[in-house]
């Protein structure tokens, strides 16, 4: 996982759990750095930089059309 990249960052622990059932379908290898601290304490996820969706480069382009779904082409946007 050191291999990983970071490919959004989110303010909010809510605005990751829909992505991540899509991620999940779609069999991607991925984690949330700061996932846990932020669920914890949330005001501290501006002060940790945000939670951090980590892939392996090799995912990029299929993530991306996953937030870009998320974004503009469904219901249930990614605020």
């Amino acid at each position: 996982m050191e291999r990983f990249i970071t490919i959004a960052v989110f303010d909010y622990i809510h605005e990751i759990e829909i992505l991540k059932h899509r991620l999940d379908q779609e069999g991607l290898q991925y984690f949330f750095e700061n996932e846990i601290m932020s669920s914890f304490a949330p005001m501290y996820s501006t002060a940790l930089g945000g939670i951090k969706l980590k892939i392996h480069p090799n995912d990029i382009e299929t993530v991306k059309s996953i937030l870009h779904e998320m974004r503009y082409d469904n219901n249930l946007r990614i605020v």
